[in-house]
């Protein structure tokens, strides 16, 4: 079966996207089975699910690194990539959605939408990904389809509209009703292997027909030719066909989702897989890819087609014991075959494509070549990292990489022995090609090691990799709050001179800075205003360098200076003794001495908590998150007696703060946070934290 050709049109990119515990990683085992790869179906607490391959994931019972499966359902091929749901690895979500085609969205149907679904979901806007929605668990005590679908209603979309209703609740659930056919598909067993098709049950006649009305007054909506049919003929007028084809079109623009429900492990799966079948995009739909001819900037497209030049993006680097470095990758258009060469044209280096492998999980077959539209991975090549665009050589392209958010929290860690040490900086070195959010820098004042990370589980999960994956004990300091300076006053103007004379040569640069605030998140802006011959052109890229070097130290507590912009409007040169290293010096000098004019002040991580507690402890969480400087935004019911707490604290506020809940609520509150923005901190505050850095 893997190795027939499939037509595009036939091939489905898709991700499982969700809230942690929603049951993501369940729903791909229940997919597996049903398709035919597992014969029986793994348990995330037993630790046997396929996609959960690493050691702390089987532990954890969470996914952490997105595994990529391939599968066949009623001749289409569908490549699955199973994401994380924890917020610290959401990095994973947003490169995974960059080369998906469409994604299934899970709720879990004691919940309903939750902090994370919505991260996902706006993860999913920014890159326009068509959905389906499937409601999770309604079969366990507490699932309630129609709740969840009302708080999907509620959060995130008005427009999403049930294909199927479940037959039966809680432990009753035993079908669904297929709003589109009209049909009713049970099952006398949880695990029998097939639906068996009946007549709508009777009691459900009425909330069926409501349903069904809404769903194809909303899907025809989208579709021009099909609402005049629709005025026309009513709904009664409109084949099967005509219904599917309208939900279609509906559903590829991005603006409408189909819900279904079920269990993930039970035989509904079945009519999951038939749905993204019918409803999710193929690399067809989609079209198009476009990129940046590195010779000289114009855009150029690659269409999702074998007899166009090869362009790929490689979207996660993984490690692997047996095998090396893995480079999985979404080929846009084009094909590759094994041994040949291609361009990174990212980096600019030629790779020699080694052995290409298609992932079922942990296990991979090797396959010679992998064409457009298809995703696989590629064993061995040494300068690629993810976000890099993969290419043929005589048709260079780069394409649109994937941005990655600064790390917020850093720890020190530094070997327990000396036979560790060499060991320590190659498993840091790979563990940072495989994870773009985590950094890894050297302290030169201290001699110690500083890794950053999105949050405390994250570089925890990191330490615990380096000691099982590559037997280095490792011990690790305090969290840090990665903090930043920046300066409040516009147009200050700063002169920096730097003027050695000595016998022979001597040095000579001297400019002049302007100095400004930038918008937030915006960094450096240097703005080149030299008229005339004040500074020659070529010590211009100096200057810019030197005040890139002095942003790295700012002037209050030592953190890295952002989000200014920088005017070089005047200086002058001279014609023996100026050199490239002088204007370096002369910029470096003049941004240290201007920051200190220009109202410099130090910014902090603020993170949005949210916080998921029974009603009883509510009063405790919220006093307790404004003193840590918390401001609560909103607290809304989840369910009866369960609220939801919503706050924006400083990081540096937070270490440890998911003990202390656990302590405050007799373990009964979870909480998640995701770095929101960067915020002036106080001045007693910002008065501690320049003691504590000793400048």
């Amino acid at each position: 079966m893997a190795d027939k050709k499939y037509d595009l049109k036939d091939v489905r990119n898709i991700g499982i996207i969700a809230h942690i515990d929603a049951g993501k990683t369940t729903v791909t085992e229940g997919i597996l089975y049903r398709t035919g790869l597992k014969h029986k179906i793994g348990a995330v607490h037993e630790g046997e699910t396929t996609t959960d391959w690493m050691a702390q994931e089987k532990e954890r019972g969470i996914t952490i690194t997105a595994a990529a499966v391939t599968c066949y359902w009623k001749d289409h091929k569908i490549n699955i990539i199973d994401t994380p749901g924890h917020i610290d690895f959401t990095v994973e979500v947003e490169r995974s959605l960059r080369v998906l085609d469409g994604a299934v969205v899970v709720f879990d149907g004691k919940m309903g939408v939750e902090s994370q679904s919505e991260t996902v979901w706006r993860q999913a806007d920014k890159y326009n990904v068509p959905r389906i929605c499937f409601i999770n668990k309604i079969n366990q005590t507490g699932g309630d389809f129609y709740k969840s679908l009302d708080s999907i209603h509620r959060r995130l979309s008005k427009r999403a509209l049930p294909i199927h209703l479940p037959i039966g609740s809680e432990q009753g659930v035993r079908g669904v009703v297929d709003l589109v056919s009209m049909k009713a598909y049970v099952y006398k067993e949880f695990h029998d292997h097939e639906l068996t098709e009946e007549e709508v049950p009777a009691d459900m006649l009425e909330e069926v027909k409501r349903y069904r009305s809404l769903l194809v007054e909303n899907a025809v909506a989208e579709d021009e030719q099909m609402l005049e049919k629709y005025f026309e003929v009513g709904e009664e007028g409109l084949s099967e066909d005509d219904i599917k084809k309208a939900l279609r079109t509906a559903v590829l623009t991005g603006k409408f989702y189909a819900v279904s429900g079920g269990d993930g492990r039970g035989v509904i799966v079945e009519k999951l897989l038939d749905a993204v079948n019918w409803l999710l995009p193929s690399p067809l739909d989609r079209g198009g890819t476009w990129g940046t001819d590195p010779k000289n900037g114009d855009e150029i497209e690659r269409k999702p087609d074998v007899g166009e030049p090869f362009a790929a993006l490689a979207f996660k680097i993984a490690t692997d014991a047996f095998v090396g470095k893995l480079a999985f990758f979404r080929v846009y258009s084009g094909k590759v075959e094994a041994g040949s060469y291609i361009l990174n044209s990212s980096s600019g280096e030629r790779e020699r494509v080694g052995r290409i492998v298609r992932l079922h999980a942990d296990k991979r077959e090797d396959v010679t070549e992998v064409e457009a539209g298809d995703i696989a991975a590629i064993v061995g090549l040494k300068g690629t990292t993810t976000g890099n665009t993969l290419c043929d050589p005589t048709h260079p392209i780069v394409l649109e990489s994937i941005t990655f958010p600064e790390p917020p929290v850093s720890i020190a860690i530094e070997p327990k022995t000396k036979a560790d040490q060499e060991k320590m900086s190659l498993a840091l070195q790979r563990l940072a090609e495989e994870d773009p959010t985590f950094r890894i820098k050297v302290d030169h004042e201290t001699g110690q090691t500083i890794i950053s990370g999105m949050g405390e589980l994250h570089l925890e999960i990191i330490v615990d990799r380096m000691k099982r994956e590559f037997a280095v004990e490792a011990a690790v300091g305090e969290p840090q709050v990665a903090y930043r300076e920046t300066i409040r006053k516009d147009g200050v103007e700063q002169e920096g001179k730097f003027i050695r004379q000595s016998g022979g040569r001597g040095q000579y640069g001297h400019v002049w800075l302007r100095l400004s605030q930038n918008e937030s998140g915006k960094g450096l802006e240097f703005i080149n205003s030299i008229k005339g011959a004040s500074i020659p052109s070529e010590f211009i890229p100096a200057v810019k360098s030197g005040v890139e070097e002095a942003m790295a130290n700012g002037v209050l507590a030592g953190y890295p200076v952002v989000d200014i912009k920088v005017e070089l409007y005047d200086g002058s040169y001279h014609d023996v003794d100026s050199s490239e290293m002088a204007f370096k010096i002369a910029g470096s000098m003049a941004l240290q001495d201007g920051v200190k004019k220009a109202a410099p002040v130090l910014l902090e991580p603020i993170m949005k908590v949210v916080v998921v507690t029974p009603e009883d402890f509510m009063g405790d969480v919220v006093g307790d998150l404004n003193s840590k400087r918390g401001r609560v935004e909103s607290m809304d019911d989840l369910q009866s007696g369960i609220k939801q707490i919503t706050a924006f604290v400083p990081l540096g506020e937070m270490f440890g703060y998911t003990t202390n809940l656990r302590s405050m609520t007799q373990g009964r509150a979870s909480s998640s946070m995701e770095l929101d923005h960067y915020a002036d901190v106080p001045g007693n505050v910002t008065q501690q934290i320049i003691a504590k850095s000793g400048k």
